[in-house]
């Protein structure tokens, strides 16, 4: 109920605001304002990276290398038997011995979990199989806490079931996390299926965007995020914050505001990626992304009291924070200015459609202007490639995510929660292909 009236509150001053501006300030000032906010959050975080790199260029940081924690690995698998065996045998074959594998069958109904008992037949030392009932708690958090009580690790580092790795990842990654402030890790994303369909590839890019400005946030301490896929927490900082929260759908987001809640620092690792599935249709993709978003406007809503009132989080962090709650206020923004100047042009006032018409405009150019610098710089495309690509990727960002927040919010307000968190399938890729060599029926 609390997080419904917060909500509620939000609207309700972001709709004052609204109307305020329509009345007693021309409409060009207001989308000045609201377009100066988010370009002038972009230029403080790109000006940031870029002196952060001339920075180390001159001094580099001396990392310590020979920060070699035992390190225990956790793969939550739900159904997952079309890709675990693979993704199994990756992790596997990493680089670095001082490690433990704990695979955790949650209410599988295919063969996940005999895949997974065998495995650790095979690897009794190396491998352990947690085999969850069909009575246990749902959600990908009370995974997590039930193999962290098994755990042995300093350092707990999660996979999802399709996670692809490369063998030096543990070496080339765990020297971010040596620093005692440091409680977190992140591994750069990366779809491994981009070029199977127009969806993966702009969810590979919209991944190497979303890179772009966790190195902003990095670069001035702002509230780095942790992905889910390819993070690493040392067990100290897990145990400060509680773990967990079973009563989420984003285990990753909830957790990197608790940790930055408690003074932790959570960095990000562009140079160590992490491989995995993009999903193949818009139905999967409304699945996975109404998830993300309902657990980020969740997350907010549940911590942003402390986020206002903590002593222990740094300036930067909470006013990254607050920076990022405006994604999900300005396409309400955007809507209610199109209904507002809709009524006055149909009772013959005068209105500024235009200008909200620029408010659409100008929130596709902010996402094309940081695809243009993430797609030629992380996917090294030609220059119009890199064009091309901005301008579609632009358009699915704003066409596909504005709507699944407007349909959120009101879920949010009249819906109690759930631990419905739509789960991503995995392996779909390898289904896809089985089809189509399959002989045509006549």
């Amino acid at each position: 109920m609390k997080d419904r009236c917060l909500l509620i509150l939000m609207l309700a001053t972001l709709w004052s605001f609204l109307v305020g501006f329509n009345y007693y300030v021309p409409q060009q000032p207001a989308f000045i304002l609201l377009m100066g906010f988010v370009a002038g959050y972009t230029i403080l975080i790109n000006i940031a990276y870029k002196h952060q790199r001339r920075k180390l260029k001159k001094k580099p940081i001396q990392e310590d290398t020979s920060y070699k924690p035992f390190v225990s690995i956790m793969v939550p698998c739900h159904c997952e038997e079309l890709v675990i065996s693979e993704t199994i045998e990756n992790i596997l074959a990493l680089d670095y011995e001082n490690f433990e594998l704990i695979l955790i069958d949650d209410r599988s109904t295919d063969n996940t979990a005999a895949v997974l008992t065998q495995y650790e037949e095979n690897y009794p030392r190396k491998i352990k199989a947690m085999i969850r009932p069909m009575s246990a708690f749902p959600g990908k958090s009370a995974v997590l806490n039930e193999a962290f009580e098994l755990s042995k690790g300093e350092v707990i580092c999660v996979f999802d079931a399709d996670a692809r790795i490369k063998p030096d990842f543990l070496n080339r990654i765990l020297p971010k996390l040596a620093p005692k402030d440091v409680g977190a890790v992140q591994a750069r994303k990366v779809v491994s299926n981009r070029d199977f369909n127009f969806l993966t590839r702009c969810q590979d890019n919209e991944m190497a965007l979303d890179s772009h400005f966790q190195c902003g946030r990095d670069s001035i301490k702002g509230a780095v995020e942790l992905r889910g896929n390819g993070q690493l927490i040392k067990r100290e900082a897990l145990l400060s914050v509680g773990g967990w929260n079973n009563h989420t759908i984003t285990d990753d987001l909830d957790l990197s505001t608790k940790l930055h809640l408690n003074r932790w620092d959570v960095r990000f690792c562009l140079g160590v990626e992490v491989y995995e599935e993009g999903v193949l249709t818009f139905g999967a993709l409304i699945k996975q992304r109404r998830r993300w978003i309902e657990g980020s406007v969740r997350r907010y809503l549940d911590y942003f009291g402390k986020m206002l009132t903590s002593k222990t989080i740094s300036l930067f962090a909470r006013l990254d924070m607050l920076a990022y709650i405006a994604e999900f206020l300005l396409p309400i923004w955007l809507v209610s200015e199109c209904i507002m100047q809709t009524v006055k042009c149909i009772e013959g006032q005068q209105n500024n459609m235009m200008s909200s018409f620029a408010l659409a405009i100008g929130l596709g150019f902010f996402f094309f202007a940081g695809l243009l610098y993430s797609l030629r710089r992380y996917k090294n495309l030609s220059y119009w490639q890199t064009f091309k690509q901005s301008v579609e990727t632009a358009i699915y960002v704003v066409v596909f995510w504005s709507p699944l927040v407007i349909f959120i919010i009101p879920k949010i307000i009249f819906t109690t929660r759930s631990m419905d968190w739509g789960k991503t399938d995995h392996g779909t890729l390898v289904t896809a292909e089985e089809k189509e060599t399959q002989p045509q029926e006549v």
